[in-house]
């Protein structure tokens, strides 16, 4: 398949697609097309008023004409697309009339309220008009001169990442009734989006090409009224031409008073019909903008005619099928200008209700009294002071908090805070932590809480004077004083049955039936193990861990292990009662490293011989749980279970679960039971293990159906994490598992956790997702919480705001760290408060508001139908932009879809989750594939979810070899792909390396050590290592892409044209994808028609 090809095999957007179901496509001149099963978007289908489909392939377009066609023309002739009142590149959507169209101009300014650059062209500035009369037309027409000359490069225009900034909406792939009914005046959808402003201008990415250029009338005639949004690629206005991908930077230009919109002169009008005949639909490639001119990197048909006129003529080549690939906001933009703007500069917390820069961007955080948006993340940092202004914008109010963060080595950790006996100091009435807002008074012997008011007393040993601003003198030597992010040493009060903690333990449980034994695991596992105990997470500089282990096998029974430090051997006591669980020893079961080093090596040593021979296939699950928080009930400490499972458990035991997968049940009201947990049994199990701090870790190793639902609910109610390697093989998954295991076992973990997050008067915490117990409406309980899990927490109003105090978020954590230390970890943040509602719409975060968004659907698969879920989402994101539409941006043709610059890839991003298994699966994705994906994404950070959704794109062979920088990436979609290159994709889980079909012989011997593309071995996991600079830079950078990631994301190698390449362009987000998921184009086109109906 030559990726390349205009009209490549795999239809772009949105032609007829009998191999995609779920895309009912209306026939071409009225004949029935090929009908395919109604997709989930049903608002999507239906008659098609206006609209003709696309010509077939092979069907010829009439040629360009430069004469004034005539005022009606009759039905074209069968075989020839019938043109309708619009000509060939404009669309009436709906019911034909005879009012003119208008014409799309340059550029319009983009995004949230402060004005982008705009070109300032007075001459060519004209307000919305009445649409002209036929007779003006005529004479427009023919005061119009069409010429073929190169148009000069155009100047930045509104935004900073493509041409046009405003484009119409193409019809995509969705014959529906009327997708835009019929727009006022005539007008098509162009999009533009709010007024904002982005920043540098990237380079240029390729020289302008030839571009018709249309000069305006000869002054003195009657003008047309225009429309602002783009021209198609290709089409100029008065002279400069809007064909380049990107523009180069030239001196700013003028910018336009608030709120006036940029309109540029008119082009030719299109040829008039007779009101009866349908209007000819948009190219169906999801081509946006109305003229169809010759696009950027191809030709004219005829040099220097235009591609207008709908006279029959010779046959013609098919018009180039290519969306100008910047006239709708592109993820990889964004981040690359964000990366420009941002990236150089640390990021000082010291101003209340900043936004941080984008999880993709790499930057340094300096704490000046709020905490780092490594630990905090929210959807908006300036919230409405009113919930019915927070109502009316549907904008959710939510916090991404991470508490452990793990830090990059120039930041340093939070300082620890130890007030002696008395403890940390807190407010009498809320309990809030003493921090950088409370605000002291008398002269420094009171305080007032800056969450609930409270006037309190200051301990007579924290004392301190005021200087003249009435600030403590000593704030600057206190971290509780002057930063966002700080620990206290926690007294006896804080602790269990008031005595402090002992260290935590692992116990290692390891599942022995055939299945594991004979794959190779327990072997694999038992030889890690050795070594892998030298490096169990310790304090600080601490010269051996404090953490104690031990060491468990099972089957049908349980085995657990004696090793203490006195034993020549280690000596095994068998529990075949697994339906009352005990623990057989205590003194010699909990064990530490280096005293038993020899006991424990011997063991690990014995166990793959001791059941190399054995034939049970059976399996319990719930008795290990059981006894391993036994174990930590008895040894009284808090510790964390590593299980290594292999199969559904359905040996007769407590727990035991039966094979319930039915893929029948997908798009039914039942789907939600595939997610839910079999029997209450598990959550029993979970809430005891929480109240002894005993946090679970699964890895699973399944050959077919494990119920990964009701498996991972104990690790998802402790806090724990699930591993999942399906057909596991030692030779193709080791590494894998491996690197797995070792940062799971090595990671700083907090132990027996509880969070409380506290706000001021106003707002308050009402909703959690994450990874975690709670027994009551207020405190999160975590048996562990690692640097990697997320806890997320939305807010309502429950009072008034104030915009000048603001609000404030704490979080206090209170955990035994590995050491068995018991603290607590605060964070704090200050956002602002707003009475406007573009103040929020300027300062929300896409990326949030994403992980909030995917959270809180993917909770609600559990209760509710998937389609109710989809649909949930779609309405609260139309809602959203709908209300910035309609109070915030500047008035202009309801035909536009304008996006406020912060949210314009809400669309794109939306729709990723929207497609995504867990919402809507594909035939190959199994039930325990997306009950894995959906707790996974339960307790993701923002930037694990931000990679995951939408996956990036990395070309390798048009970077330079020697240059040390991460390839830029490019969207998501297949026709970036050239057939003459390789490509790496990640998604933080996945890794491909994709190989086109053309790429140089040279490249693929640097690579892959074979002489031709047809040698590459397909499938494969590993690059051999090779001495040249192109396999260490590849290696190189695969290398630093699992690095960031906090799961090893195994390689497979995916040729051009092989049946691999199915899975991989699985995660193309901005396709079609094969399960019905919309493509980008079709979504922000649906998008579109929801705010305009919710707008009507």
């Amino acid at each position: 398949m030559n990726v390349n090809q205009s009209a490549p095999p795999v239809p772009p957007f949105g032609q007829p697609q009998p191999v995609y179901p779920g895309y009912h496509q209306s026939g071409y001149g009225g004949q029935p097309g090929s009908t395919a099963p109604p997709t989930s978007y049903g608002a999507y289908n239906g008659p098609v008023p206006g609209y003709q489909q696309t010509p077939p392939p092979g069907v010829s377009r009439a040629p360009p004409s430069s004469e004034a066609p005539p005022a009606s023309t009759a039905q074209a002739p069968c075989g020839q697309a019938a043109y309708g009142q619009f000509g060939q590149g404009d669309v009436q959507n709906g019911p034909s009339s005879t009012v003119q169209m208008q014409r799309f101009p340059g550029s319009q300014p983009f995004g949230s309220v402060p004005l982008a650059p705009v070109v300032s062209q007075p001459a060519v500035l004209q307000p919305f008009g009445p649409p002209p009369t036929s007779a003006q037309v005529t004479a427009q027409l023919a005061g119009m001169q069409i010429s073929g000359a190169v148009a000069p490069a155009l100047p930045p225009v509104g935004l900073g990442y493509g041409p046009p900034t405003s484009l119409a909406s193409a019809s995509g792939s969705f014959p529906n009734s009327g997708l835009y009914g019929s727009y006022p005046q005539g007008q098509a959808p162009p999009l533009s989006q709010g007024q904002g402003h982005l920043g540098a201008q990237p380079p240029q990415r390729s020289a302008p090409p030839q571009a018709s250029s249309f000069t305006s009338p000869a002054s003195g005639g009657p003008r047309m009224p225009s429309m602002t949004g783009p021209l198609l690629p290709g089409q100029g206005f008065g002279g400069p031409s809007v064909s380049q991908p990107n523009h180069v930077s030239s001196p700013p230009p003028q910018a336009l008073p608030p709120g006036s919109q940029m309109t540029g002169p008119p082009g030719p009008p299109p040829p008039m019909h007779s009101s009866q005949q349908p209007g000819y639909q948009l190219q169906q490639n999801g081509s946006f903008g109305p003229a169809r001119g010759p696009q950027p990197n191809y030709g004219s048909p005829y040099p220097g005619a235009s591609t207008f006129g709908s006279q029959p003529g010779p046959p013609q080549p098919l018009p180039p099928k290519r969306l100008d690939p910047d006239a709708i906001p592109s993820p990889i933009q964004v981040i690359e200008d964000d990366r420009n703007n941002r990236g150089s500069e640390p990021f000082v917390t010291g101003v209340r209700g900043q936004v941080p820069p984008l999880v993709t961007t790499n930057f340094l955080v300096k704490d000046q009294g709020n905490a780092s948006p490594r630990y905090i993340r929210c959807t908006s940092y300036n919230i409405p002071c009113t919930s019915d202004m927070a109502k009316q914008a549907q904008v959710p109010l939510a916090a991404v908090i991470k508490p452990l963060a793990r830090l990059p080595p120039e930041e340093a950790s939070p300082y620890v805070v130890d007030h002696g006996e008395s403890g940390p100091l807190r407010c009498n009435r809320c309990k809030a932590y003493m921090c950088p807002f409370m605000q002291f008074i008398e002269g420094g012997r009171r305080f007032q809480c800056c969450f609930c008011s409270c006037i309190n007393d200051v301990p007579p040993q924290y004392f301190q004077h005021l200087d003249h601003t009435g600030k403590r003198v000593d704030a600057y030597d206190r971290p509780e004083l002057s930063l966002g992010s700080y620990e206290f040493l926690a007294t006896v009060d804080y602790c269990k049955n008031n005595k402090f903690p002992s260290p935590p333990a692992f116990i290692f449980m390891i599942d022995v039936s055939y299945n594991a034994i004979r794959s190779g695991l327990v072997r694999l596992l038992c030889e890690e193990l050795k070594s892998l105990l030298d490096f169990l997470p310790r304090e600080g500089g601490a010269e051996e861990s404090a953490i104690r282990v031990g060491f468990v096998t099972y089957n049908k029974v349980l085995h657990f292990y004696n090793v203490k430090s006195s034993l020549a051997q280690p000596q095994m006591m068998v529990v075949s009662d697994v339906a009352d669980m005990f623990v057989p020893l205590l003194d010699g079961f909990l064990v530490n490293v280096s005293e038993s080093r020899a006991v424990i090596t011997s063991l690990l040593d014995q166990i793959p011989e001791m059941f190399a021979d054995t034939r049970e296939t059976e399996t319990v699950f719930a008795p290990v749980i059981q006894a391993g928080m036994e174990a930590l009930k008895a040894a009284e400490c808090a510790g964390k279970l590593f299980l290594f499972h292999t199969s559904l458990p359905i040996a007769e035991a407590p727990g035991k679960l039966k094979n319930r997968d039915d893929r029948k049940l997908i798009n039914t009201d039942k789907e939600k039971t595939l997610f839910q947990p079999q029997t209450g049994a598990y959550q029993t199990l979970a809430k005891e293990c929480v109240a002894q701090g005993c946090c679970v870790d699964l890895f699973l190793f399944p050959n077919q159906y494990v119920d990964v639902a009701t498996l991972s609910v104990v690790p998802q109610l402790t806090g724990g994490s699930v591993y999942k390697y399906a057909c596991f093989q030692v030779e193709n998954d080791q590494e894998r598992f491996l690197s797995d295991l070792r940062r799971d076992v090595q990671k700083v973990v907090g132990f027996d956790a509880v969070m409380r997050v506290r706000t001021s008067t106003g707002i308050r915490a009402v909703d959690f997702f994450g990874a975690f117990y709670m027994s009551n409406t207020t405190d999160v309980e975590l048996a562990g919480l690692d640097g990697d899990k997320t806890v997320t927490v939305e807010f309502k109003h429950d009072d008034r705001l104030n915009e000048e105090s603001g609000a404030l978020l704490q979080c206090a954590l209170l955990y035994t760290s590995c050491a068995g230390q018991r603290r607590l970890r605060i964070h704090n943040l200050a956002l602002n408060c707003c009475t406007q509602l573009a103040d929020l719409y300027r300062n929300c975060e896409t990326d949030t508001l994403i992980n909030y968004m995917a959270k809180f659907a993917y909770r609600g698969v559990l209760n509710s139908p998937v389609k109710t879920v989809r649909d949930t989402l779609i309405t609260q994101c139309a809602q959203i932009l709908a209300c910035y539409r309609k109070n915030c941006a500047s008035p202009s043709s309801a035909g536009q879809l304008i996006l406020p610059e912060c949210m314009k890839l809400l669309p794109v991003y939306l729709n990723c989750v929207l497609k995504s298994d867990v919402l809507q699966p594909g035939a190959e994705v199994t039930t325990d594939d997306r009950a894995y994906v959906r707790q996974l994404v339960t307790s993701m950070d923002v930037a694990e979810t931000n990679v995951f959704f939408y996956p990036r794109l990395l070309p390798l062979t048009k970077s330079p070899i020697e240059s040390a920088t991460e390839p830029p990436a490019v969207r998501a979609s297949e026709e970036r792909l050239s057939n003459g290159d390789i490509y790496l994709l990640e998604n933080g889980l996945n890794l491909f390396l994709w190989v086109g079909a053309s790429v140089q012989q040279g490249v693929v011997q640097s690579l892959f050590s074979v002489s031709s593309f047809s040698q590459i071995t397909s499938g494969l996991s590993v690059l051999p290592v090779l001495d040249n600079p192109l396999s260490k830079k590849v290696r190189g950078l695969i290398d630093s892409l699992r690095a960031q990631r906090s799961r090893y994301m195994k390689l497979i190698v995916v040729k051009q044209e092989d049946k691999l390449e199915m899975l991989f362009k699985h995660f193309l987000v901005e396709d079609k994808s094969l399960s019905g998921g919309a493509s980008y184009v079709d979504f922000l086109c649906h998008m579109h028609k929801e705010i305009r109906q919710l707008l009507s």
